[in-house]
């Protein structure tokens, strides 16, 4: 088996049962991280607002359709950067009120209330492909239009109903954006002082080689959230902007160093030189954690204190230390270790320094970081591309686009049973199906059964609640803001918990109609379970197995690694570090590609059929690609030039190539034929004994080199063996 045997493969049976246990954990779990009471808080009062006034005014109904529109465009909002927050906020305003004058008109239309709404879904089920903002815009119009289309309106009435959709929005959409004069930019600085509180953590805590590298989803968020900025060129965004590119040298730096200090401790003579780069670890620790203290304050700019500056002497003292151990007399293996682990103390020294001056002074550090903004295009070619890709997936071939015609059908076939059983409730069925169907089994799954189950608890406690102690119209204005506070707050932490605050939220709305809780709600739980089983049955029926999508996932996931070391390995080659926009590029593709295929394997391992082996085997080939990319990161934090590049370093690098795309094509379906495949194990042995000393024998490059040969060589019979169970 090759180099296999640094991934034994544990009992199947056992790792089968532990997915479905985590799996179900998943479907209970309650994310407290997602709860914002002050989101919560606000879209409350853009919801009890209006419904208040028109209670006032004695205009019930109007302030209703006022609020119906805020309830709508309140799931848009949320803590990101205001200029994303109100693009987002602003068209779901939009779509929603159109949907509601579309809704008005085609309800007289048995015809044309299930031919739209039908092809709203598949629009809707399309726009998963070009990312969640469009998935979660294009399913929340269509509900609305599901609503609306079930209560027919004349020409004037869809039209000014659609205009108080309007107004509802864009009060929602002003809450969410009041605070944008005077914290500009809160979002940004928010997601900093995250990722630099986990650099801080990631530089004490020791992570296992399987798992991926550290801070890779805070870097991801900060790097999304500073997108929001645009085209503002301003000081203070070239700062933040700075701040970010800091934060990815300083991950390197922290990987790379880690990974040092444990190979060190590989030789008896080592205790004083370890004892010192842990000691620098533990200094930078609290560094970056007041870094990331002071980018979490609402003044518009952190000070850099006292403590700071002392911990960055302290810093100081310990490089002098190491360099100073360094002209000891040592072993080569240990001379090689001292002199990279002292230039990652030197480098990751002048980051912090940086990062520091970044967050205390009112003027950039340096603007370094704004070759990243390349990556962001303007709207034109934004637009372009994502019409391409809208183009690339009208094949039966795409999950997105089986998935946008099995909501279209369901839709029909919802809309026609509905009219016929419940005319007037219809709404329930063919929302429940929308919401209930999700591209995956296991989200599919997981929301049918608490969509229903939270269904029928929401409307037992609305109904009991009205039943027993029937509230007058002020106390309803009341449970309606109470309802959307506990919708908002703790329903994004359970999924359970969101069906059972919006059912009964849509009780006490509906109550302002003159509609009795207890007349319909018989109506409404069985709209609820009908619509919950159709999109399973749906789904059963021509299913989208994760299984049949994870190895192209796989694939795409070894091909952006390649373009990722192709970057790398180039900068050496030419001995030429400067193009920091395309290794940021890169490594963000690299990273995007690994989180999808992290997620297609927890889809993966939460289907039915999926065999044990399977979900064992993918997950050591995860472990071996962590290896490898860690492996790429720390060949970045190499110094590029500190040693002329060896011909043989440029032949390794070309195979690590080869069998990257040989692997991945074999993912895909074509036969991986092991002869084709380069010898890296020989390809590494050449460049080691090309080394002209013993330090450079045992320095970072060569190291690194012989992790990336293990990794793909294991991975080459894993890849053999996937074929083997496919087949």
């Amino acid at each position: 088996m090759g180099e296999l045997d640094s991934t034994v493969i544990p009992d199947a049976d056992q790792a089968h049962r532990n997915a479905w246990r985590q799996y179900w954990r998943k479907v209970v779990h309650f994310d407290h991280g997602r709860m914002q009471p002050w989101v919560a808080l606000r879209n409350a009062i853009g919801v009890t607002l209006p419904l208040a006034v028109g209670v006032a005014l004695g205009m019930p109904l109007g302030g209703l359709a006022v609020s119906a529109g805020a309830l709508q465009v309140s799931y848009s909002d949320g803590h990101g950067p205001y200029p994303q927050r109100a693009k987002r906020m602003l068209a779901a305003t939009l779509l929603c009120a159109l949907a509601v004058v579309a809704g008005g008109l085609v309800g007289e239309s048995l015809v044309l209330a299930v031919i739209v709404p039908s092809l709203w879904a598949f629009a809707a089920g399309l726009g998963v492909c070009i990312g969640l903002t469009a998935e979660s815009l294009g399913v929340i119009s269509l509900v609305t239009l599901i609503i609306y289309a079930a209560q027919p309106l004349t020409p004037e009435r869809a039209l000014l109903s659609g205009l108080l959709a309007l107004g509802g929005g864009l009060l929602q959409t002003a809450l969410a954006l009041m605070l944008w004069p005077v914290r500009r930019y809160q979002p940004e600085r928010r997601a900093l002082a995250d990722l630099y509180s986990q650099l801080s953590r990631a530089a004490i805590v020791p992570t296992g080689p399987e798992g991926g590298p550290p801070a890779s989803e805070q870097s991801t968020a900060a790097r999304e959230t500073l997108a929001g900025l645009g085209n503002d060129n301003s000081l203070e965004a070239g700062r933040y902007w700075s701040l970010l590119n800091q934060a990815e040298r300083i991950r390197l730096s922290l990987l790379t160093l880690r990974r040092l200090r444990r190979r060190m401790e590989r030789d008896v003579e080592v205790s004083a030189r370890v004892d010192v780069v842990q000691r620098f670890l533990d200094v930078s620790a609290d560094v970056l954690a007041q870094i990331g203290q002071s980018l979490s304050l609402s003044e518009t700019r952190g000070e850099a204190t006292d403590r700071v500056r002392e911990k960055l002497r302290q810093l100081e003292t310990l490089a002098e230390s190491l360099r100073d151990e360094e002209k000891k007399p040592a072993s080569a293996f240990l001379s090689a270790m001292t002199r990279d682990a002292r230039y990652q103390m030197d480098a990751l020294l002048g980051q912090l320094r940086s990062a520091v001056r970044s967050v205390s002074e009112t003027t950039p550090a340096g603007f370094e970081a704004l070759a990243s903004r390349d990556a962001l295009q303007p709207w034109p070619r934004r637009i372009t591309g994502r019409l391409a890709t809208l183009r690339a997936n009208l094949t039966l071939q795409s999950s997105a686009f089986r998935h946008a015609i099995r909501m279209a059908l369901c839709l029909a076939i919802g809309e026609v049973v509905a009219h016929q059983l419940h005319r007037g409730r219809s709404y329930w069925l063919a929302m429940t199906i929308v919401l209930v169907l999700k591209q995956e089994f296991a989200a599919t799954f997981s929301r049918g059964l608490l969509r229903i189950g939270g269904t029928i608890l929401g409307l037992l406690l609305a109904t009991g609640l009205f039943h027993f102690f029937p509230p007058g119209i002020a106390m309803k204005v009341v449970l309606v803001g109470v309802f959307m506070f506990l919708l908002r707050w703790a329903g994004a932490a359970n999924y359970g918990v969101f069906t059972i605050a919006v059912s009964a939220l849509i009780v006490v709305m509906v109550a302002f109609t003159g509609v009795s809780p207890k007349a319909v709600i018989l109506a409404r739980g069985e709209m609820t379970c009908l619509g919950g089983l159709i999109a399973l049955a749906a789904y059963l029926v021509w299913p989208t197995w994760e299984r049949t999508r994870v190895g192209q996932v796989l694939a795409q996931m070894l091909e952006a690694y390649r373009a990722y070391f192709h970057a790398v390995a180039e900068a050496h080659r030419q001995g030429d570090s400067r193009n920091e926009a395309e290794l940021n590029r890169v490594r963000l593709a690299a990273r995007l590609a690994r989180s999808n295929m992290e997620a297609s394997a927890d889809r993966l391992r939460a289907e039915p059929g999926t065999r044990p082996e399977q979900i064992t085997l993918l997950t050591a080939m995860l472990a071996n690609s962590h290896r490898f990319v860690r492996a790429i990161m720390a060949l970045e934090a190499v110094p590029v030039g500190a040693e002329p590049v060896r011909e043989e370093f440029r032949d390794f690098a070309r195979d690590v190539e080869k069998t990257l795309e040989l692997q991945a094509t074999a993912l895909l379906g074509e036969k991986l034929a092991v002869r084709d495949l380069p010898d890296l194990r020989e390809d590494h042995h050449r460049l080691v004994r090309a080394a002209k000393s013993e330090i450079i024998r045992y320095a970072l490059v060569n190291e690194e080199t012989d992790r990336m040969t293990n990794s793909l060589n294991t991975l080459r019979e894993q890849v053999l063996h996937w074929e083997r169970l496919q087949s």
